[in-house]
C-alpha cells in the first residue's frame, strides 16, 4: 500500500514511501526523555554539611530538563526544600559543637540528637519531595528524590536531589 501526499491543487508531490524519515527532520534516535535517559542529579552547593546532608542546594536550571519542566517551578521546588534546611541545620551544627564538647563525659552518645535530628530533616525533604511529586510532577513523568551519592573518588556519602525521567506507560498496550 502506498500513501500519496497531495499538495494543496490537488497534484501529486510524492510518495511518502520515497521519502525518508531524515528528510521529514524525524530521526530513529530515542526521544529525550525515553528509558535510556540519565537522571538529573542535584548537589548541594553551600557552606555547612552535617552528616552529608548540605545546607543549600543549587538553583541553576539544567539543561536537561529544557521543555520537560519550568525553570519557575524547578527553581521553586528547589527553595522549598533550602528553606526546610536552613531552619534545622543550623540547630543541628549547635547540637554538633554541643556533642563535641560533651563527647568525653558521655562516650560518644551527645551525638544521639543530631543523629535524630538529621534523620527527621531527610524524613521531611523526602516527604516534600513526595508531596511535589503527586501535585505536578507525575503529570510531567519526573520523579524527585533524596539519594545518596560518593563524593568525587573518596568513600564519603553526600545526599542529592535526583530528577528521574518516568517513561510513559501505554495504556494501549495489551498485558
Amino acid at each position: 500500500m502506498d500513501i500519496v501526499a497531495v499538495d494543496d491543487e490537488g497534484l501529486d508531490v510524492a510518495s511518502l514511501s520515497d521519502i525518508s524519515l531524515t528528510s521529514l527532520g524525524r530521526s530513529h534516535s530515542p526521544p529525550a526523555g525515553g528509558l535510556n535517559a540519565e537522571p538529573v542529579v542535584v548537589r548541594g552547593n553551600g557552606a555547612l554539611t552535617v552528616f552529608g546532608l548540605n545546607n543549600r542546594f543549587s538553583t541553576q536550571f539544567p539543561q536537561s530538563l529544557i521543555a520537560r519542566v519550568a525553570p519557575e517551578e524547578f527553581r521553586a521546588t528547589i527553595e522549598r526544600v533550602n528553606s526546610l534546611l536552613s531552619k534545622a541545620l543550623p540547630l543541628q551544627m549547635k547540637w554538633v559543637l554541643l556533642g563535641c564538647f560533651c563527647c568525653c563525659c558521655t562516650l560518644g552518645c551527645s551525638f544521639w540528637p543530631v543523629i535524630c535530628m538529621n534523620k527527621k530533616t531527610r524524613l521531611s525533604i523526602e516527604k516534600l519531595l513526595d508531596w511535589e511529586n503527586t501535585h505536578l510532577y507525575r503529570r510531567l513523568n519526573l520523579h524527585w528524590k533524596l539519594a545518596q551519592m560518593h563524593l568525587d573518588s573518596s568513600s564519603m556519602l553526600e545526599y542529592v536531589l535526583v530528577v528521574e525521567f518516568v517513561p510513559k506507560k501505554h495504556i494501549y498496550r495489551p498485558d
